[in-house]
């Protein structure tokens, strides 16, 4: 390798030394003996020491611990190769703040003699930063996708056993035994369903139902149920700041994230300690967007929920959104807690943020964007009777056992059927000209037709004909600023007799008249 050769300024003369001192970067200096003798006044103002100080090993007080050996090695190797080096390190700042700083060494000549090394450094935290962030999204959306389309077909799974065991249930009505064992039959089902539910969340495929909602009334009317999660030995402490502007959100996935962050903070403070959960108006300015991948800069309603507890290193915190990443004993939890709070407040154009220390407890804050709209009305109570009909139903699924299912709890229910695998198959069947009263389709099916151009085509032929959407998880194609679009009717899998009923019903009787 050719040695590098300085010939104006020489990094050893005074004038080079002055010159540096109005530097934009952090520059140091090394004797041929490897000890540092000289350092420009960037690099003296950002650890807040003094030449004397830095002097010789004084500098490698302020590296972190964990990265001095494999820095000193990098150094003395390329040092005894007489060659120039990059390396990566954290360097404390004058305020204790640890620093990410890019070094680059290069060896200098006086007159053909080797005299040293001199190097130019930058704070690169932010670019590292977002580099790390980076990573972590794409690390999560790919988790994401993958998670979606297992619990995607692990629904279509549970909507066959669980209409199985509907219709199985008429014919051993009176005998216990087998009475029994639907019961126990059930009880997976339910599990099953909420291990789906929460995997969607993650994935941010969990259909939602967002209304205006006022955080700090959600809040409060939680106070008992947290308490009764808490235990006794948990202080509770709720601070909500006047004036507190309004989101779109779904009201009950908020309810699930604080019950799930309150759980995680009671395991943590081993059951005695105190939580805390504050709600305020947040701004969120264009550096911090700049500063963290996917937020947009604006006003958000901010809720921080703190423990006492014991806390978590930064590489735990870098996957405590994981699924199935968890701290606790096996057996103890399923590490979708965070994963969901995670998925669900991105799904609703939110940001999560965790700040943790060994010892020192957690705060983890969710930003929800601020609306103008006015706090909607509640929604009407669905009647839970169960009530069937003699519409004729256009039933398109593309797996044969869900549409087998499907098929049998709607005649139940008095319903005539036509049956399509695909909305291609769908589509011939509305241009044969039978009249159809309601199309009931999958979202997400093979074809060249997609579900939402289907109801299109079959709305325009049949004026007035009810849509309504089933799926195991939201489809984008129905969503609109993270919500369903306006008028759009969706029965998520796997739902049962009675769910369908009253849903059936509910999307005929709203229908217009042809």
């Amino acid at each position: 390798m050719s040695d590098l050769s300085v010939e104006f300024p020489d990094p050893g003369d005074r004038v080079f030394e002055e010159l540096a001192d109005f530097a934009p970067v952090m520059i140091w200096r090394s004797r041929p003996d490897k000890l540092c003798d000289w350092f420009n006044k960037p690099w003296l103002d950002f650890v807040g020491r003094t030449m004397e100080q830095e002097q010789g090993n004084g500098w490698a007080e302020g590296v972190h611990k964990e990265d001095f050996d494999r820095c000193l090695q990098t150094y003395v190797t390329a040092f005894d190769e007489r060659r120039p080096f990059t390396m990566v390190y954290r360097l404390k700042r004058f305020d204790g703040a640890w620093r990410y700083i890019l070094d680059n060494g290069s060896p200098f000549y006086r007159k053909g003699v080797f005299a040293g090394y001199f190097g130019s450094c930058i704070d690169v935290t932010e670019q590292r930063e977002m580099e790390q962030q980076l990573r972590q999204a794409q690390k999560m959306d790919a988790l994401g996708k993958l998670t979606g389309g297992v619990a995607h077909d692990f629904n279509n799974v549970l909507q066959i056993i669980g209409g199985s065991l509907e219709m199985l249930a008429r014919h051993v009505a009176g005998n216990g035994a087998a009475e029994r064992n639907l019961r126990h039959a059930r009880i997976g089902l339910e599990r099953g369903t909420k291990l789906a539910s929460q995997l969607l969340s993650f994935a941010r495929r969990q259909p939602l139902t967002p209304t205006v909602v006022d955080l700090g009334r959600v809040v409060r009317g939680m106070d008992e149920m947290l308490r009764r999660a808490l235990g006794e030995e948990i202080e509770l402490e709720t601070v909500i700041s006047g004036g507190l502007w309004n989101v779109v959100v779904d009201a009950s996935q908020v309810e699930s994230a604080l019950l799930n962050l309150a759980i995680n903070a009671r395991d943590a403070m081993n059951g005695r300690g105190k939580l805390t959960i504050e709600a305020g108006n947040a701004l969120l300015d264009d550096k911090y967007a700049v500063q963290h991948l996917g937020v947009a800069a604006g006003q958000y309603v901010m809720i921080a929920v703190t423990d006492t507890g014991c806390g978590m290193s930064a590489d735990l915190v870098e996957q405590v959104f994981d699924p199935f990443f968890t701290t606790k004993p096996e057996g103890k939890g399923t590490g979708l807690g965070l994963s969901i709070v995670h998925g669900f407040v991105k799904q609703s154009n939110g940001h999560v943020k965790i700040y943790s220390e060994p010892g020192h407890g957690t705060t983890v804050r969710i930003y929800l964007p601020r609306t103008r709209e006015e706090q909607t009305e509640a929604a009407e109570i669905e009647p839970t009777e169960v009530v069937g009909g003699d519409e004729t139903i256009l039933l398109v699924e593309d797996d044969e056992d869900v549409r087998a299912t499907a098929t049998g709890m709607l005649a139940d229910l008095g319903y005539t059927i036509l049956q399509a695998k695909n909305a291609d198959r769908a589509l011939a069947i509305l241009e044969s000209g039978a009249r159809i009263d309601l199309l009931f389709t999958d979202v997400v099916m093979p074809g060249t037709l997609r579900s939402p151009e289907l109801a299109r085509h079959a709305e325009k032929k049949f004026p007035g004909i009810a849509v309504l959407f089933t799926s195991g998880y939201t489809d984008n194609a129905l969503m609109h600023g993270g919500r369903l679009e306006q008028g759009v009717n969706l029965l998520g899998k796997p739902y049962t007799r009675s769910d369908l009923a009253r849903k059936v019903r509910q999307v005929l009787s709203r229908r217009p008249l042809p």
